[in-house]
């Protein structure tokens, strides 16, 4: 019964759509028959169909009507056989060459018929498909795009789901509004689960275990790694699984250096016993008497011989090929100090969860949690030079350990390897030796920062993080008398936006010294003159007039001439504060010497999160992440909580030193008047050495440049994609690599979830890595 329904329903709104303006284009289907010309990484396969030999193998697609498709399109293929599973995309060349930026993803498969809607742009001119992103062996056969056009496709899409309420929608709204809706519908959902991701980008297939070796062969540097392990009655299966992946090591030049931290568990000498029978590699010391953690690895410490020591827990696992990474990373930076890699958690059955991907070195998320942990691994000498682990820090005594050696190296020498290579052993009966109970352990952590502070000479005080109750807050003391601070608001108009904001400026800001400067620019409300009349005997408060076209940045930059501070803050009008002492926050960071621009935590008035700091390569030039959570989550891995170090912040609401801003130019007035100006900024800080610093701790509402209007005019489209190539070609890759984020980690939205396929060389695919 439905389904006659659907189609006669389909029949009638066929007719209908028929009779309109352009109908002829619905019956138009062209299909188009591809060939796959090999382009690189593939070779025949003896069997049929093809090998690839690397880890970026690619297809021409060329069609038998002599030209590539465009519109909406079903593309279809099967795969006859795979020895791993596919992990298809599709590029597009509209004549600029094949990009990121115009990668389809196509439904991952072993065996079968694939079938994938996707919309081509019009401009198409050549189309390349890449199988895999790593060694194997497949065969591919009658891949097809057949172009359908919007209007069959939602014919098509209608006939056999809904007719009725599509034909009521139309019918109220009309067929522009109707497709559009239908489209959206059918737009197909993304995978984002990790024992997915694990399955097709985690797990080495034979392939790249023989690459693997076949790498390590041709090594220039073979550092003997020793892998320090402090054993305390851990119960027998998981030290088995923990030995067990230590020999199981690709890489092979390695110790283990384990001390029995006087185990009472009888099973605990004779495993070690048999495993050190096993493997000459393998060392053992038993301890006399039970001395914790620090004591333990201490002991181990003193059997390692090697260039490096990696610090592992003795019920936790490492991956295969967790010291073949190092080793490879150390021969692409031999002066490397620290190394670490992300890490993701197991339960006693073995399943994996909670991936870490982590960011590049981060001073100061460091400072809010040990953001290296595992795996870490050290320079022998370097932990011998800072007295190795400290008694007294037992449940953040790796942390100590990390804070005493970043202060005795230099952040080039501290290198993160973006992939998972340790397995943290979690399960809720654990009596692992190496847990102790929370309050002692963040205790421990906190006068581990102190000292750490105290040995830096640094002013700073450090507290419990009111949102995490685990985590830090550190607070920068202010020098006496505070620097003066000139807040710059520019405004058009929108009077209540921008009364709202200076009221929060001059009466809820607990700052001592500050002026505002309100720009305006080309207001002509006869409300908004009045409210500059009120003005007038506000001591703190200018107003200037700049009489040119809105450009964002050389509005602020003409301003932070005219200033009197020696720190500045650009300001939006619709800001409004929150707490008093944002500003003091914010300056706090400011005035670090090593530090060039501080964003604060920004909400919409629905208090969701606006900003949370900047990741590049999100949507082709940047966006916030977090964008869109509630005010109080915590985020990926509790940092939309926690002070860090981002590429940039928004402008919306940034502080920084007029010396600075002026060192570096200040923002690009000629080639970003109105978008990415502030994320150039902070690019060009970094260029110059400085840290941009994001804190959670200022937080002020901002309601999205309300006084702007909408952007959807064809010249401020126009503008925007011209500012937005401009950042493409200005920097260039850079943009897609950020170093505070994670190529693991997705850059079509901004929730930080995993990318598919993730955006990782793998170095035993990277003929020049070694």
């Amino acid at each position: 019964m439905t389904s006659t329904l659907g189609a006669t329903l389909g029949t009638a709104l066929t007719r209908v759509l028929g009779a309109g303006k352009g109908a002829g284009r619905l019956y138009r289907r062209r299909l188009h028959r591809m060939t796959l010309e090999p382009l690189r990484d593939l070779k025949a396969g003896p069997a049929g169909g093809y090998e690839s030999t690397g880890g970026d193998p690619a297809f021409l697609l060329r069609s038998d009507r002599g030209r590539a498709p465009s519109d909406w399109c079903l593309i279809s293929y099967t795969v006859r056989r795979a020895s791993a599973p596919l992990t298809p995309v599709l590029y597009v060349d509209e004549g600029g060459g094949f990009s990121d930026r115009s990668m389809i993803r196509l439904p991952v498969d072993t065996t079968g018929t694939v079938r994938q809607l996707a919309c081509l742009p019009q401009k198409t001119r050549a189309l390349r498909f890449d199988p895999a992103t790593r060694p194997l062996s497949f065969e591919i056969a009658d891949f097809t795009i057949c172009e359908i056009g919007k209007g069959n496709l939602v014919l098509d899409h209608v006939r056999r789901h809904r007719p009725l309420p599509v034909l009521t929608h139309l019918w109220r709204h009309g067929w522009t509004a109707t497709k559009q809706r239908v489209l959206q519908e059918m737009q197909p959902g993304k995978t984002a689960d990790y024992e997915t991701w694990i399955r097709l980008y985690d797990a080495l297939v034979p392939e790249e275990l023989a690459a693997i070796r076949a790498d390590v062969a041709r090594l220039a540097r073979r550092p003997l790694i020793s892998v320090v392990m402090p054993v305390h009655n851990t119960p027998e299966s998981f030290l088995r699984e923990a030995l067990d992946s230590v020999l199981g090591q690709l890489y092979p030049d390695w110790e283990l250096c384990i001390a029995d931290d006087a185990s009472t568990a009888p099973h605990v000498p004779a495993l070690l016993a048999e495993y050190q029978a096993r493997d000459q590699r393998i060392k053992v010391v038993r301890r006399a008497r039970n001395g914790h953690i620090s004591a333990a690895s201490n002991s181990a410490l003193e059997l390692a011989a090697g260039e490096f020591v990696a610090l592992m827990d003795h019920d936790d696992r490492l991956t295969p090929h967790a010291l073949y990474m190092i080793a490879v990373e150390l021969n692409r930076h031999p002066d490397a100090d620290i190394l670490y890699s992300d890490e993701d958690k197991i339960d006693a059955q073995g399943r994996r969860h909670d991936p870490y991907f982590k960011s590049d070195f981060n001073l100061d998320l460091l400072h809010g949690q040990n953001m290296i942990n595992h795996l870490g691994v050290f320079r022998r000498s370097l932990v011998g030079r800072i007295g190795g682990f400290r008694e007294g820090f037992e449940g953040s005594q790796d942390y100590d350990l990390t804070l005493r050696a970043v202060e005795a190296t230099v952040p080039e020498r501290i290198r993160h390897i973006p992939a998972i290579l340790y397995h943290w052993r979690v399960f809720p009966e654990s009596t692992a030796f190496s847990m102790v109970d929370l309050p002692r352990a963040t205790a421990a952590a906190h006068r581990a920062l102190t000292e750490h502070f105290q040995r830096r000479g640094v002013q700073a005080s450090v507290e419990v993080s009111p949102s995490t109750h685990r985590f830090t807050r550190i607070r920068y003391a202010l020098p006496d008398p505070a620097p003066r601070v000139s807040l710059i608001v520019p405004t058009r108009d929108k009077v209540g936006l921008l009364k709202g904001c200076v009221d929060g400026l001059l009466q809820r800001t607990d700052y001592p010294d500050l002026e505002v400067i309100i720009v305006d620019n080309n207001s002509e409300e006869a409300k908004t003159f009045a409210y500059f009349d009120t003005l007038k005997d506000e001591p703190r408060v200018r107003v200037l007039r700049y009489d040119a076209p809105f450009n964002y940045s050389a509005i602020n930059n003409f301003a932070v001439a005219q200033a009197t501070g020696s720190v500045i803050g650009l300001i939006n009008n619709d800001i409004e504060v929150i707490g008093p002492d944002w500003l003091t926050e914010m300056v706090g960071h400011a005035l670090r010497p090593e530090v060039g621009a501080v964003g604060a935590k920004l909400y919409y008035a629905d208090g969701t999160i606006q900003h949370a700091g900047v990741i590049t390569g999100i949507g082709g030039v940047a966006g916030h992440g977090h964008k869109g959570f509630p005010r109080d989550a915590h985020g990926y891995f509790s940092r939309a909580q926690l002070t860090q170090n981002l590429s940039c912040v928004t402008a919306a609401c940034l502080v920084t030193r007029k010396a600075v801003f002026d060192e570096v130019g200040g923002l690009d007035d000629r080639n970003l008047a109105v978008a990415f100006n502030d994320v150039d900024f902070c690019l060009r800080l970094r260029e110059a050495g400085y840290l941009v610093v994001w804190t959670p701790f200022a937080e002020l509402y901002h309601l999205e440049s309300a006084s702007r209007g909408p952007d959807t005019a064809p010249d401020k489209v126009q503008r925007f994609n011209a500012e937005a190539d401009y950042m493409s070609r200005r920097w260039g890759d850079r943009m897609a690599r950020d170093p505070y984020y994670n190529p693991n980690l997705t850059l079509d939205t901004e929730d930080l979830g995993l990318a598919f396929p993730p955006r990782v060389t793998k170095p035993w695919f990277d003929k020049e890595s070694t």
